[in-house]
């Protein structure tokens, strides 16, 4: 029975997840969201040092100056936060079509300008000298990746049936380039922005509030504990048959996470309760402890391993693992198609989910207010994530415990198994 569920995954799944996760718009939309990740993960930091952790009655010196200081300077502290998260939606448009323009071979500054122009006559229109920026954080994440894709693939169309202002070849590349836009441009103005000027003067709607719109149920779904675990399964199928599962499940996730993010700190800016769970640090820093598959706990048990192979990938990947990269123990125990571990490597971040979940739910750790960087220790990344919130460590360490037993009668079979061959071996 097993083989036949493993020929599945390898005949079946594996094709089909590769194919996916080669696939230009799915690599352009994760390369976009990853270039606007720096300013992001700043803008975070500075929501944090906004609201400090801190009742405004402590007694304790740090946090009496801090909040002293978050007090005094809030609208300046604020102002990098709004310039970053604020109008992330723009850059992950302008990311997204740079990205799939390169795979064009279209000239991509040219392609993520369009985009960017695009985007901001849709989501911001002008009116008595102010741009509304409600639509250019979260709540435009999924009208930038379709205006992303859609201006690229204008320009492409319009490349391919050789449709444009010619120019002579004595011209410099970088003038025949801007004069390329200016056909997709045109079109653009009396297409699209006609469409959402319809919408705005017939229904009071936008057109990107219309997308959210007919995204809301799929958003609200996706901060769902069934949702977390289709996800979490999905990701550990796809490593076990060796494709890196993390790259496309989590470029799927990408939009949800940031528009979840988004709308907490948008509550938290407004002394709102947070609406949502199901963010990227609650993934890499609660389910996935030490990479996919919870994979910390079993480089620990593979530290004191009688099995000379194992103790020896315990040495190798102890460092990088508590920075959350596991390819080391995922391809060298292997993990990779190992019956024995198959079991564990599901169970683990399943069960952490699950237990997560509902401790945040109950109120025992924080929701998720800010963006770390992945590689971030676990217990340091799940406190920093919450705004330094220390249960939400705790309950990191109570995790990677437990984890610790899930794996550990399946460490013993695969160490005796290893062992036996090492002695025949020698």
């Amino acid at each position: 029975m097993s083989n036949v569920f493993f020929e599945f995954i390898e005949n079946k799944i594996t094709p089909v997840a590769a194919v996916a996760g080669t696939q230009r718009h799915i690599m352009a939309i994760r390369d976009g969201f990853i270039g606007a990740m720096p300013f992001m993960i700043v803008g975070s930091f500075l929501l944090i040092f906004a609201f400090p952790p801190f009742a405004p009655d402590t007694t304790f010196f740090i946090g009496k100056l801090w909040l002293s200081v978050a007090q005094q300077y809030f609208d300046e502290i604020m102002t990098p936060f709004h310039m970053t998260m604020g109008i992330m939606a723009c850059y992950i448009s302008a990311g997204i079509a740079y990205n799939l323009a390169q795979t064009y071979k279209l000239d991509a500054f040219s392609c993520a300008m369009l985009s960017l122009m695009t985007f901001l006559l849709i989501t911001s229109p002008y009116k008595d000298g102010v741009l509304p920026a409600a639509f250019l954080g979260g709540s435009g994440i999924f009208t930038a990746i379709l205006v992303g894709v859609f201006s690229t693939e204008l320009v492409r169309f319009l490349k391919t049936y050789n449709i444009g202002i010619k120019l002579p070849e004595q011209v410099p590349d970088k003038i025949r380039h801007s004069f390329n836009l200016l056909i997709p441009a045109i079109i653009i103005i009396f297409t699209v922005y006609p469409l959402n000027v319809f919408l705005q003067h017939q229904f009071g709607m936008l057109l990107p509030e219309v997308i959210m719109t007919a995204f809301t149920p799929l958003v609200s779904a996706a901060d769902s504990l069934p949702a977390v675990l289709i996800a979490v399964l999905l990701c550990q199928v796809l490593w076990f048959s060796g494709i890196n599962g993390g790259a496309i499940v989590g470029g799927i996730l990408q939009p949800f996470y940031l528009i979840n993010l988004g709308l907490n700190q948008t509550a938290l800016a407004n002394g709102l309760p947070l609406p949502h769970i199901f963010a990227e640090p609650f993934w890499a820093f609660f389910i996935n402890l030490g990479g996919s598959g919870a994979t910390l706990a079993l480089v620990i048990l593979y530290m004191r391993s009688k099995a000379v192979h194992l103790r020896a990938m315990g040495k190798l990947s102890i460092v990088p693992v508590c920075f959350n990269i596991n390819e080391p123990v995922i391809f060298g125990s292997p993990v990779v198609m190992n019956p024995v571990l198959f079991f564990p490597f599901i169970i683990a971040p399943v069960v952490n989910a699950i237990i997560a979940w509902f401790a945040t739910t109950t109120g025992l750790v924080a929701k998720v207010i800010s963006l770390v960087p992945w590689t971030t220790p676990a217990p340091l990344g799940a406190a920093w994530g919450a705004g330094w919130m220390m249960n939400n460590m705790l309950l990191v360490l109570a995790l990677i415990v437990i984890d610790i037993f899930i794996y550990l009668p399946f460490f013993k079979i695969y160490e005796k198994q290893l062992i036996e061959q090492e002695e025949v071996a020698a």
